[in-house]
């Protein structure tokens, strides 16, 4: 169950709602203690009278009073201020996700960068089942925009390349993204029956954004959180998630929505992984684990040239000695060897390369 909490908890209130201005709320949380941010901010639409379809039903815009401001002054402040408290929140590799429209990325991108932020991407969100333009005077508005920044340039941000090329068919993602809004069941409704939120995010955007660039136990805070999209995506994914709404009616659809979440069991929410992000093993080590012994052949994989191993865990091949990535490089007449890949062993008249030893000891490494 997760439970409101109303601004001003001494700790970080994880899986909750909290109630009020989310500046005032950012501002009492202890500060570089949140991973990731993700932030749907008013549009500031700037919307000038109703909209009709062709057979003059009117259109549901967002003409709500929280995305009315009285100029783009005061949205600039506005903006100013909640993502100067933001950034005060991420830890030091943090990174912060923002969307919009039009009407206002541009003047958020500005924002960012004038804050210290490194901007890593931007991301258009294209919506495979956009809304018409139902006036037909301008092209129909048939995608947002996301960008994805960092806290700081120097930031180890957390970019999980594997797990969004295997989402992608084994095709490194691309920066434009074919999703469909929110219809059908996904659509949540309030009492009465009607949307519970103008601009409610689909699941599939929020999935996407934190298998990419979050791992299980981060801390994503959400502080214009309506109807809880990003909660509930975190709670699935393993993750917490501090969420902010100052809107009762979004918030009591939001907790309803995630305490009927399910968490994924721990096996689902491992994701692919590039090797570089695996522990690292010195090739020495083999020889320690007398997995290679001293004085044993390697041969290389093309066939061509042979090492022998060395008690200290490096190699002799012919003029050479040395790592297995240099005297490899050497035997190639190349600036750079792989010599994981490159140097094989002997074992029952089969030939393996020495690779297999080294993710036979990641595997223990991973069990302790």
């Amino acid at each position: 169950m997760i439970r409101e909490q109303e601004q001003g908890a001494n700790a970080l209130p994880l899986n909750n709602i909290l109630a009020g201005d989310c500046i005032e709320i950012m501002n009492s949380l202890p500060a570089g203690s949140v991973d990731l941010i993700f932030a749907d901010p008013p549009y500031n639409l700037q919307l000038r009278g109703d909209l009709h379809r062709p057979d003059n039903s009117k259109v549901d815009a967002v003409d709500n009073d929280w995305d009315q401001f009285s100029s783009f002054k005061a949205y600039d402040d506005f903006t100013r201020e909640w993502m100067a408290a933001a950034r005060r929140l991420l830890k030091p590799n943090g990174a912060i996700w923002v969307i919009g429209s039009y009407h206002n990325v541009f003047r958020m991108g500005a924002e960012l960068q004038n804050q210290g932020f490194w901007i890593l991407n931007d991301v258009v969100w294209r919506k495979s089942n956009p809304m018409p333009n139902f006036r037909g005077k301008r092209l129909t508005n048939a995608h947002e925009t996301l960008i994805w920044a960092s806290k700081q340039e120097a930031s180890k941000y957390t970019f999980n390349y594997e797990a969004l090329k295997a989402l992608n068919e084994g095709v490194q993602m691309r920066s434009d993204w074919v999703l469909p809004i929110c219809t059908g069941h996904e659509r949540l409704k309030d009492e009465a029956g009607d949307k519970a939120h103008p601009t409610q995010k689909p699941e599939s955007l929020l999935h996407r954004v934190l298998l990419g660039t979050t791992n299980p136990g981060d801390v994503i805070l959400d502080p214009f959180f309506g109807t809880g999209t990003t909660g509930a995506v975190a709670k699935m994914l393993g993750r917490e998630f501090i969420g902010i709404e100052r809107e009762e009616a979004y918030r009591k659809v939001a907790k309803k929505r995630i305490d009927a979440v399910r968490k994924f069991d721990k096996e689902a929410l491992q994701v692919s992984q590039s090797k570089r992000a695996e522990p690292r093993v010195a090739f020495g080590v083999l020889v320690e684990r007398g997995l290679l012994r001293p004085g044993e052949e390697l041969v290389s994989i093309n066939g061509r040239h042979t090492a022998k191993v060395r008690a200290d865990g490096s190699i002799v091949g012919r003029d050479m000695k040395g790592s297995i990535h240099q005297v490899g490089a050497h035997m190639e007449g190349a600036p750079s060897c792989n010599g994981w890949t490159y140097w094989h062993f002997k074992r029952d008249g089969q030939t393996v390369p020495i690779d297999l030893l080294r993710q036979q000891i990641r595997a223990e490494m991973r069990e302790q």
